[in-house]
């Protein structure tokens, strides 16, 4: 899983307000494909021709890291961070392609134990997974309606 590295980034996920949330973790999450700058558009309506070139990129996954001080000290807060690591690695799977996410640690991340994170992480990842498909499966469901509607109207 590649790392979100850059203020902007971290800022594009946060606006979006996508959000799921456990006791201790809030994951925010963007897939890629719903930003709307121009050069996003631009290069969806030349994936037919840079589709060899950006494979890797286009379907990695990122992840960045919000720990605040309200979690504890120096120390509290990158064993938090560690742990957030391997865990996202260990779920990675259950994410959709092409998403970006941010995971903000509660306070009570720093008390909680490796098993309680680890079960959280993996149904959150998979809570993201399902809305995602949800919010697709509307999408295409109400073209089909519209699709079905417009071969009655032409009959």
């Amino acid at each position: 899983m590649e790392r979100l590295k850059s203020h902007s980034d971290f800022v594009t996920v946060l606006k979006r307000r996508r959000k799921v949330v456990a006791n201790d973790i809030v994951v925010h999450y963007l897939m890629r494909g719903d930003t709307a700058s121009l050069n996003h558009v631009e290069h969806a309506k030349s994936v037919g021709l840079a589709d060899n070139s950006g494979d890797g990129v286009a379907s990695s996954r990122r992840l960045g890291l919000a720990v605040s001080k309200a979690v504890g000290n120096a120390v509290m807060r990158n064993a938090v961070k560690r742990r957030f690591r391997v865990l996202a690695r260990t779920h990675e799977s259950k994410l959709p392609p092409d998403c970006d996410i941010v995971m903000r640690a509660k306070p009570s991340a720093a008390s909680a134990s490796y098993q309680a994170l680890d079960a959280q992480v993996s149904r959150l990842f998979h809570d993201i997974s399902a809305k995602v498909k949800a919010k697709s499966g509307t999408a295409s469901a109400t073209g089909a309606k519209t699709g079905n509607a417009s071969a009655g109207d032409r009959l």
